[in-house]
């Protein structure tokens, strides 16, 4: 039996979960996020919590039960915390600029490389370490990719750990070249 799909969501009186046809919506003081459900699990939405079951015991059951839950449980915290991830970049002569929903890298490449943010997504720069991304939004997935892609554009090396990498992540160094003797 899955043990985190048995475990209700709770939400606060400032957050709204509507279902109508199978489209759970979730509306909170951040924004409003909606997802289609999956015919395998039943939703309830009661006083301040949503109770997710399941029609039997089969392992497709299984396996949208506890992930129903935890997509629900994330929209709700969505909307009311908001996620935040944090990039580093390390480097001499690497930088980023975040203008609006645009970020500009240079990450020693002979040009600067641009992206913009998704719908939703801010990007802004610690104010205190301008060599810390931040990437704010209230969609969990849209956070993570959104991070994953800038960090994709120079991954650390193990040479020297030159790159960009999450804050906190630990970067396997390798030995460089010995000296014959």
């Amino acid at each position: 039996m899955s043990r985190i799909g048995k475990k209700p969501v709770e939400f606060s009186s400032d957050v709204t979960v509507t279902m109508q046809d199978g489209v759970v919506s979730v509306k909170g003081p951040k924004g409003e996020l909606s997802t289609i459900l999956n015919e395998r699990a039943i939703v309830a939405i009661e006083e301040g919590q949503i109770i997710v079951t399941r029609h039997s015991d089969a392992k497709e059951d299984k396996s949208i039960h506890g992930l129903t839950r935890t997509l629900l449980a994330n929209m709700v915290e969505g909307v009311t915390k908001g996620y935040e991830k944090r990039l580093e970049i390390v480097g001499v002569g690497y930088r980023a600029q975040a203008t609006g929903k645009k970020i500009t890298l240079n990450v020693g490449y002979s040009h600067p490389v641009e992206m913009n943010a998704p719908q939703g997504i801010e990007v802004n720069l610690d104010p205190e370490n301008k060599n810390i991304i931040i990437v704010k939004g209230i969609d969990k997935q849209a956070v993570g990719e959104f991070a994953a892609n800038i960090r994709k554009q120079k991954k650390p090396e193990p040479y020297k750990g030159k790159g960009i990498k999450y804050v906190g992540e630990y970067i396997l160094r390798k030995a460089g070249k010995t000296a014959a003797k």
